[in-house]
């Protein structure tokens, strides 16, 4: 199972998250997210768990715990398209559509 460990210090690192979940059974890998230009944490990681019952304990007993002074938030990674905070990306679009400058007329 992945699991999505969000809330993070910035200076936390992939051994304190392994550790952290080594505590509910077999982590197969974790993953701090990095910010591709700067390298440092964007504040989140995903945790691969392969059994679904350990990974569940885990979710369960590290949601809201404290780390490095900061309240984890936990919860089974979803996929790209199960994702519903994208918003309006290659749909619909909202507002004038003029790009804010109006008719496009000259005024007199």
């Amino acid at each position: 199972m992945n699991i999505y460990v969000g809330n993070l210090s910035f200076q936390t690192t992939e051994d304190e998250l392994k550790r952290l979940f080594e505590a509910f059974g077999q982590v197969e890998s974790v993953s701090i997210i990095k910010d591709k230009f700067s390298g440092e944490s964007r504040g989140f990681a995903f945790v691969v768990m392969p059994d679904q019952a350990q990974a569940t304990a885990a979710i369960e007993g590290s949601n809201g715990k404290d780390l490095s002074g900061r309240a984890l938030k936990v919860n089974e990674a979803r996929s790209q398209g199960e994702r519903s905070d994208r918003g309006d990306r290659g749909g619909e679009r909202r507002g004038g559509g003029g790009g804010g400058f109006g008719g496009g007329g000259r005024r007199r």
